[in-house]
C-alpha cells in the first residue's frame, strides 16, 4: 500500500498550489480520502475529506481549498487558493473508513509521507 503526495513547494501569500496524492495497493474508491496537515511546532489538523461525492472542510480553509478525487486514476487532489502564511505545513494524504475529522495517524487505514507547503514572501 502506498500513498504518495506531490505538488508542494514555496508560494507567495495569495498564491495557489495543487497537491496530488497517488494511491496504490488498495481499492481507492472504497475509502474516504482525507487531507491532514501539521504546521511547524503544532499538532495534526484535519483539513478536508471526500467520500463518493460529499465533501467537508475545516473552517480555516473553507472557500479557499477544494478537494477532489479521480477514482479512475486512483488520485486525490487538493486545490489551494488564496494561500496564507498560516497554511504553511506538511500536508498528508490519508485513507479512512469512517466519516470524521480525525487528527491521529492511527485513526486512518493508510497514511502518506507528506509534502511540504510553505507560504512566504
Amino acid at each position: 500500500v502506498q500513498l504518495v503526495e506531490s505538488g508542494g513547494g514555496l508560494v507567495q501569500p495569495g498564491g495557489s498550489l495543487r497537491l496530488s496524492c497517488a494511491a496504490s495497493g488498495f481499492t481507492f474508491s472504497n475509502y474516504i480520502m482525507n487531507w491532514v496537515r501539521q504546521a511547524p511546532g503544532k499538532g495534526l489538523e484535519w483539513v478536508s475529506h471526500i467520500g463518493t461525492s460529499d465533501t467537508n472542510y475545516a473552517d480555516s480553509v473553507t472557500g479557499r481549498f477544494t478537494i477532489s478525487r479521480d477514482n479512475a486514476k486512483n488520485t486525490l487532489y487538493l486545490q489551494m487558493n488564496s494561500l496564507k502564511p498560516e497554511d504553511t505545513a506538511v500536508y498528508y494524504c490519508a485513507a479512512g473508513t469512517a466519516w470524521g475529522t480525525f487528527v491521529a495517524e492511527n485513526e486512518y487505514s493508510y497514511w502518506g509521507q507528506g509534502t511540504q507547503v510553505t507560504v512566504s514572501s
